[in-house]
């Protein structure tokens, strides 16, 4: 007969209350709600035949408590045995295990189930697996009190690693992906793969279902879990490297031992009598290092340091082993040591041509052979002679494998160690951007009168101040004058050596033509255009000149009455042959370059008074002279307050590789150097308005200098192929020309502002071509020359003609 399991109530009763008997009525409140967590089954025959019935266990209500009546008399007779404060004390503890199971249940209830694990509790056990189960538990035989298996515990199961409701194991899923199953269960029988919907039901699905951003799909089963909260927060964790388990990362620290000074000691013990006194022997030791230290036999320790000490100052390193490089906070030269990294050099990969069976048109012909031998090991195109095999074991061995690896292991020593610093520049970019030529014209494009009559290099041309004629001079010995429009000749003067120089005088109301030949120079009246002009001419040079001058250097000579019917009217001559001329603005003054080389000399002549002079005796060789007069300026004011005089007048002198700029005034000292960095000056020219310079070169450079900024150039311009003979600047439009022996005529627009922090605007607008090449003197456009009113410009050749472009 089964035996009853005795009440709490009546286990309570036989016992005081105390303290104790609470914790241990406590622990049999939990131990009873364990046991209701199962099913109890009933018992057999022999055991219920009894006429006492055991009560089955409540797992419902949470507090485990038996029916009252299953006491029987023995509760009743022993509860008069206790006060009434006992029995407060009793209903005390019965609502405190009460209160505590029901907490337990609410916990229990508010659990959530997480992830599978909430989706394998909620299926349905195996209906034929129940029923066994029940049907072997039911033929067994325990004693009432023992607690009996769940039959849905075997139902499902989970861990960590796989879902036990598929028992495949350990294998790959896609195993099955051809099958309508997805594994086997524990009973051997086959897991139907759940019906998967199409793209409209996963559409549908995704906008009505509002757990679907939280689904996933169970590899084992096939079918569709939702995340739990917590699964979420688990994930959350995992991807910021959190800690997933329950409890707090950093527990809160617990001062064991307390930090307040105990009131009493930790030993009763007295303190002894020497603790109170100084120890004789310490002071004796004191006392000798106090000395030592003073007599410095001992060095303090801020003095010294043992390489212990050293050793124990230096920080400790730390490598973070896992983190890759790049993340490593390296100093600065470790970073600029990794960032001028120099690769070693590649060995470029193998072609056709290196194949044991290369293409036809990769072998070499016989004259191809013969060639490739005849070569230079440097300038072969290949190293080796591309041959043909049938297959890859009759292919011999290289005889210069050890000479090429060789060569390699110098190329991998020999590399350079320092890095090319590439910058990336677009093209478009290094383009200055710059107005179209379009836009800049008026300009000289097309060729328009072609003045013929020179048998001989026209060497030079000058425009007169009306713009109406045009004189040229050549190597023919004559100088002749154009009209500008038609291209008649209207005179020819004859002269007695080659004509290296004609120039108008700058002069307006005088019809002075200057050229110069051989060892003299001329003055000519052509008398064209203005017959009261040519008058005025002649009257004005009656009066300068009455007989022969003679100076030291050079004589002037009046025109005898048959050179005056051929036009002539004052002779200048030199020493020595004359290189070149150039006249003052003003008509009065002139300079000429006597000799070549290093033995030339600038003479300075003044027509008015018949004289002439040497401003400096040693200067080296001189190719260019050029007067200008132009306003001063504040700082030149400031410079010279004494002098009264609203112009500056200066001098501008073309050396071999520099320009000199002397004051009229002050010729001694030099006012400015400007360095074109060539090898030797052929031409200059200076802007109407004094500011700019232009310096052109045998070595094909022109150079543009502003005066105010510096004496270097501003631009240089290597627009030409050869030699640049001449430069010139128009008088009214901003334009500029150069020519040069490549036969061409390079017009640009130079534009110059008023605003002094503005750079000059500098376009090539156009080349203007035409003159033949001299094969003979290897000469082509010697001279050229802006119309002073009109955006035309003269050229005169070596082809023995003169052009006009407009």
């Amino acid at each position: 007969m089964a035996t009853s399991r005795p009440s709490k109530a009546s286990k309570r009763r036989r016992q005081p209350s105390s303290d104790q008997q609470r914790k241990a009525d406590i622990v049999d409140d939990a131990a009873d709600n364990l046991v209701s967590l199962f099913v109890d089954h009933p018992a057999s025959d022999e055991e219920n035949n009894g006429d006492q019935e055991e009560s089955p266990i409540d797992g419902e209500d949470g507090g485990g408590h038996e029916d009252e009546n299953a006491t029987g008399s023995d509760a009743s007779d022993e509860s008069s045995e206790y006060s009434d404060d006992d029995d407060e004390d009793e209903d005390e503890v019965e609502e405190e295990g009460s209160d505590n199971e029901d907490e337990d249940e609410e916990e229990k209830a508010d659990e959530p189930v997480v992830g599978i694990g909430e989706e394998m509790a909620s299926k349905p056990a195996n209906d034929s697996a129940l029923a066994k189960e029940n049907g072997e538990l039911a033929s067994s035989s325990m004693p009432s009190y023992a607690v009996a298996a769940d039959p849905k515990e075997y139902d499902f199961d989970s861990s960590d690693e796989e879902d036990v409701r598929n028992t495949v194991g350990n294998v790959p899923m896609e195993w099955y992906n051809d099958y309508p199953h997805i594994g086997y269960d524990w009973q051997g029988e086959k897991i139907i793969k759940p019906a998967t919907a199409n793209e409209i039901d996963k559409f549908l699905k995704r906008m009505d279902d509002p757990n679907f951003w939280k689904t996933v799909k169970d590899k084992l089963t096939g079918q569709d879990v939702v995340l739990s909260d917590q699964d979420l927060e688990i994930i959350q964790k995992l991807q910021l490297g959190k800690l997933t388990g329950s409890g707090e990362a950093y527990e809160p620290f617990e001062d064991i031992f307390s930090h307040e000074v105990m009131d009493t000691p930790l030993s009763s013990r007295a303190p002894s009598k020497r603790s109170f006194l100084p120890s004789l022997l310490e002071k004796d030791k004191v006392s000798k290092l106090v000395y030592a230290i003073k007599m410095g036999l001992i060095k303090p320790a801020r003095d010294w340091k043992t390489p212990t000490d050293e050793a124990e100052e230096k920080e400790e390193q730390f490598y973070a082993i896992w983190t890759p490089e790049e993340s490593i906070e390296d100093s600065k030269s470790a970073r600029a040591r990794k960032r001028n990294a120099i690769s070693a050099p590649k060995i470029a990969l193998p072609g056709h041509a290196e194949s044991y069976n290369p293409p036809a048109e990769y072998l070499m012909t016989e004259k191809e052979k013969q060639r490739w031998r005849a070569e230079d090991r440097e300038d072969r195109r290949l190293d080796f002679m591309p041959r043909q095999y049938k297959s890859l074991r009759l292919l011999p061995a290289w005889n210069r494998f050890i000479k090429d690896r060789f060569e390699r292991c110098l190329d991998l020593y020999l590399c350079p160690r320092q890095r090319k610093m590439k910058v990336n520049v677009d093209p478009e970019d290094l383009i200055p951007k710059l107005p179209k030529p379009k836009d800049l014209q008026p300009f000289p494009t097309t060729e328009a009168v072609r003045y013929l009559g020179h048998s001989d290099i026209v060497r030079s041309i000058s425009v007169h101040q009306d713009g109406q004629f045009l004189a040229s001079g050549s190597d023919d010995c004559s100088a002749r004058i154009w009209e500008v429009s038609t291209g008649r000749c209207y005179k020819t003067f004859v002269m007695p050596d080659p004509v290296v120089y004609v120039g108008w005088c700058p002069k307006r109301d005088l019809m002075l033509l200057a050229v110069a030949a051989g060892s003299s120079v001329y003055f000519l009246n052509p008398e064209v255009g203005n017959k009261l002009v040519s008058s005025n001419t002649d009257h004005l040079l009656d009066k300068v000149i009455s007989s022969d001058v003679t100076n030291a250097i050079t004589s002037f000579h009046k025109a005898s009455p048959e050179e005056r019917k051929q036009g002539f009217r004052i002779t200048v001559r030199h020493s020595k042959k004359v290189a070149n001329l150039t006249w003052h603005p003003k008509g009065d003054f002139f300079a000429t370059i006597m000799g070549e080389g290093p033995a030339g000399m600038l003479i300075v002549h003044q027509l008015s008074k018949l004289t002439s002079d040497v401003p400096w005796k040693k200067l080296g060789t001189v190719t260019k002279v050029l007067f200008h007069d132009y306003v001063k300026t504040e700082k030149d004011e400031e410079e010279d307050p004494a002098d009264k005089d609203p112009y500056k007048r200066v001098i501008l002198v073309a050396l071999q590789r520099e320009v000199r700029i002397y004051n009229l005034k002050k010729l001694d000292t030099v006012s400015k150097k400007l360095e074109p960095n060539c090898n030797y000056v052929s031409c200059m020219a200076i802007h109407p308005k004094g500011d700019n310079v232009l310096v052109g070169s045998y070595d094909r450079r022109v150079s543009w200098f502003d005066l105010d900024s510096s004496n270097k150039p501003y631009q240089t311009m290597r627009h030409h192929s050869r030699g640049v003979r001449q430069v010139t600047f128009h008088k009214k439009y901003p334009l500029f020309a150069s020519c040069s022996d490549d036969g061409s005529v390079i017009v640009s627009h130079g534009m110059v502002y008023n605003d002094l922090n503005q750079f000059p605007l500098i376009v090539p607008v156009k080349e203007l071509k035409g003159h033949a090449h001299n094969v003979e003197s290897g000469l082509n456009v010697l001279d050229v020359q802006f119309h002073p009113t009109q955006p035309w410009v003269f050229s005169a050749g070596a082809d023995r003609t003169v052009r006009l472009y407009v």
